[in-house]
């Protein structure tokens, strides 16, 4: 599969941001700026917002997503969300493994390893984020960070399942700090975030979509989406409002 038949795909991380009653007014606005014809657009949305937001993108081009869920379908988790809780709620996918669920929760690698399955088997999108610390990318750990994370997290996902996963590569040094990887840096990391799916299959390597993020604006989007490998964004503080969004997701298309 070519880049070009890659369709592109934007997703806004509204992390712990808007009220069901925000979410759902922010919902109506976008929608009627975007469309469907050439790029997916999706929100990753608070727990409490998921419900309202669904609602709200019903017979629109938005697609809803979580920002995390327990690999277990049930059990003594508390305060924790399943798969099938998700889907009752007409969400489409998941996000897994953000470095901030890393940083501050604990998330694992070996978690990973049956979040990402377990979604998939439950008919969710998992957006898989993986990413390198200022530290690690200084002392030219990139690759080995990234490798680790990547074929953690895919161990038990079956070769014909590889291109439902989309990975998100996030360097931790960008993540809302304003700075952003360069686009050969990020088409560098995602060109080998590529190479390690086709270490599994040549085909799914091909298919998998390859997001970035770190800063993502309207105005650096175009450059970074222009090269290759890299087949969308998943877009952080630009996500909270629908312009910017809006103005990225045109980017893409």
């Amino acid at each position: 599969m070519t880049p070009e038949a890659r369709r592109p795909y934007i997703a806004g991380n509204w992390k712990m941001h808007k009220t069901a009653a925000e979410a759902r007014s922010f919902v109506e606005r976008l929608a009627g700026m975007v469309s469907a014809d050439s790029v997916d657009v999706g929100l990753c949305v608070p727990f409490t917002a998921l419900a309202a937001s669904v609602e709200a993108a019903r017979d629109t081009p938005i697609s809803i997503a979580a920002q995390n869920m327990h690999q277990e379908p049930a059990g003594a988790y508390t305060g924790e969300v399943s798969a099938p809780m998700l889907v009752e709620l007409g969400v489409r996918g998941v996000v897994l493994g953000h470095s901030e669920r890393r940083r501050y929760n604990g998330e694992t690698d070996r978690a990973l390893q049956e979040k990402v399955p377990a979604a998939l088997l439950n008919g969710l999108e998992p957006i898989l984020c993986v990413g390198e610390s200022e530290e690690e990318r200084e002392a030219e750990e990139t690759q080995r960070r990234l490798r680790h994370q990547v074929q953690e997290a895919i161990e038990n996902v079956p070769d014909d399942q590889l291109p439902a996963v989309v990975i998100a590569y996030e360097p931790i040094w960008a993540i809302g700090s304003g700075r952003v990887a360069t686009p050969g840096e990020a088409q560098e990391a995602i060109a080998f975030i590529r190479a390690l799916v086709g270490d599994r299959s040549r085909a799914a390597a091909a298919a998998v979509r390859v997001l970035y993020g770190g800063s993502v604006s309207a105005d650096n989007a175009v450059e970074l989406l222009a090269q290759p490998d890299i087949d969308g964004a998943l877009v952080g503080g630009a996500s909270l409002d629908p312009e910017n969004l809006a103005g990225i997701v045109t980017a893409a298309g």
